[in-house]
C-alpha cells in the first residue's frame, strides 16, 4: 500500500487487528519525535495528520481540530500529558538507542534502558512530548 497516496477510506478497510490512533496538540512536533527517536517511517504528515510505520504497522497522528466533531476531546487536558494509563510497546526498537536521541528531540526518559529478565526484554519508557508513553524494547 502506497501511505502517501492512498485513499482515506481504502486505508480505513485496510486496517486489521488494532491499530494506534493519538490525539496531539502539535501532529507535525510528535511525528518527528517519532522518526528521531524510534525511527519510524512518516507518511501523509500534514499539520493535522500523519501516519507512520514501526515494523510495518501503521500508527495514526491526528490534530484535535481534526476530532472536532469526535466525543474525545472533551475528555482531553488541555496542559498535561494525555497519555496516562497507556504505554505504547514498539517491539524490536533498540531501547539504548532511543533513549539517546530522546531527551535532544524532547521527550524524556523515564526508565532508562533496563534488562527486564522475568520478561527476556531489554526496555526503557520514554515520554513523547504530548506526554504518551513509548517503550522501545529487544529480546536479551
Amino acid at each position: 500500500m502506497d501511505y502517501d497516496t492512498v485513499p482515506a477510506a481504502e486505508f480505513g478497510h485496510a486496517l486489521r487487528q488494532i491499530t494506534i490512533n493519538l490525539l496531539c496538540r502539535d501532529v507535525p512536533g510528535e511525528a518527528a519525535f517519532l522518526v528521531a527517536v524510534f525511527s519510524m517511517t512518516l507518511h501523509r504528515a500534514s499539520r493535522d495528520f500523519a501516519i507512520l510505520l514501526h515494523a510495518g504497522q501503521p500508527m495514526q497522528l491526528h490534530s484535535d481540530a481534526a476530532y472536532a466533531s469526535h466525543p474525545l476531546p472533551a475528555l482531553l487536558p488541555e496542559a498535561s500529558p494525555r497519555g496516562a494509563g497507556i504505554e505504547i510497546r514498539l517491539h524490536e526498537a533498540d531501547p539504548d538507542q532511543a533513549a539517546l536521541r530522546a531527551e535532544a528531540a524532547g521527550g524524556v526518559v523515564l526508565q532508562h534502558p533496563t534488562d527486564k529478565t522475568a520478561h527476556g526484554l531489554r526496555e526503557a519508557v520514554i515520554l513523547s512530548p504530548s506526554g504518551y508513553a513509548f517503550v522501545p524494547s529487544r529480546r536479551i
